[in-house]
């Protein structure tokens, strides 16, 4: 077993909270984001395109939008871990729920405020459930596979597809603001950012 393996295999409970806090707080900040309305992340775009169109709420939207990404993964060969399957489920659930509990923007203060709050809490969360490595979350998972296949740095490839998603949610009806090209530009640079202090390390005393 190499050192990474054992320091993983020796801190199931701190990965199951990052896991878990990370999945939990990655659909709270994308609600964040859309009672800004300053323009919600790229896959919310599309999620709200497809909630608009089917009658589904936002949250199952995109948990839908999650299983449909996992079938991309087969010609990517990613395999599925814990936090994939979590991550379907707990973040439209999340979602969904934070959307009962806080109201929309009431002025430009007050939306400046949630979509701060929103854009750093969905990029530190995203790199916090990553680090956990029990498996990446759909989205993420397509980020990665890209990145291995391609051998682009992971802030080209977020880009790509953020700016890929986020064109097809605004065909389908999803609404675009400023802080949507905002999000699909540093999302991928702030969540390298991140990794970088969530990610697991080897320690040298191991």
């Amino acid at each position: 077993m190499t050192t990474p393996d054992r320091l993983r295999a020796g801190q199931i409970p701190l990965r199951l909270s990052m896991l878990v806090i990370g999945t939990i707080t990655f659909g709270v900040a994308t609600e964040f984001l859309v009672k800004s309305s300053l323009g919600a992340a790229s896959w919310n775009v599309l999620a709200e395109g497809i909630s608009l169109l089917t009658g589904l709420t936002f949250g199952w939207s995109t948990n839908i939008i999650a299983v449909a990404v996992l079938l991309l993964w087969i010609p990517l060969k990613e395999r599925p871990g814990l936090g994939t399957f979590l991550n379907v489920f707990l973040v439209g659930i999340a979602a969904d729920a934070t959307a009962e509990l806080i109201p929309y923007a009431h002025s430009f203060q007050h939306q400046l405020l949630y979509y701060s709050v929103g854009l750093v809490m969905l990029s530190f969360s995203c790199a916090l459930y990553l680090g956990a490595q029990f498996g990446a979350g759909p989205r993420d998972g397509l980020m990665t596979g890209l990145v291995r296949v391609t051998g682009k740095p992971i802030w080209i490839v977020r880009t790509i597809i953020e700016l890929f998603v986020v064109a097809i949610g605004f065909l389908l009806g999803g609404v675009v603001g400023f802080g949507t090209l905002l999000i699909a530009i540093t999302m991928g640079p702030l969540v390298q950012l991140f990794l970088r202090v969530t990610i697991l390390r080897p320690a040298h005393n191991v």
